[in-house]
């Protein structure tokens, strides 16, 4: 699979290790930065993921930084992208289940490296399941014109 990473400065090192283990599993990494400690603003390298995975250019996305809140935030501006913020296993699964997220997000400062993997692996082995989900999902890319008055 064709995987796009990116992380801001707090999870650089988080994002070292992950790429190298999806290597080790047989995927095609896009690493987009960043790769040191200095600090960085999270949005620009959530932006440069959302635009590779609505691009075309990777299937899915792993986005990272202390808390996996703002970038996660910033890859869900793309209206192609449905960034899942998770910390555990089942609810990885579950947004490539009944989400069909195609990016996860994940915060260094919360989720240890053990725990990571076991939440890319989760997502990365999970299918959507369509169905009643599928109404569910083009509804987040296509919102339903709302009354606005009362």
């Amino acid at each position: 699979m064709r995987i796009a990473i990116a992380s801001d400065h707090a999870a650089y090192e988080l994002k070292a290790v992950l790429a190298d283990w999806l290597r080790e599993q047989g995927h095609a990494i896009e690493d987009l930065g960043t790769d040191g400690p200095d600090s960085v603003d999270y949005p620009d390298y959530g932006y440069r993921l959302a635009e590779a995975v609505a691009g075309g250019r990777a299937e899915k996305g792993v986005a990272l930084c202390g808390s996996g809140i703002g970038i996660s935030i910033s890859v869900n501006r793309n209206p192609a992208c449905r960034c899942a913020l998770v910390s555990e296993p089942l609810s990885a699964k579950l947004a490539r289940e009944h989400n069909d997220a195609n990016v996860i997000a994940m915060g260094a400062r919360l989720t240890g490296i053990d725990m990571a993997k076991a939440c890319l692996t989760a997502f990365l082995t999970s299918d959507f399941a369509g169905d009643r989900h599928a109404r569910r999902v083009d509804k987040l890319s296509h919102p339903p014109q709302l009354e606005t008055s009362r």
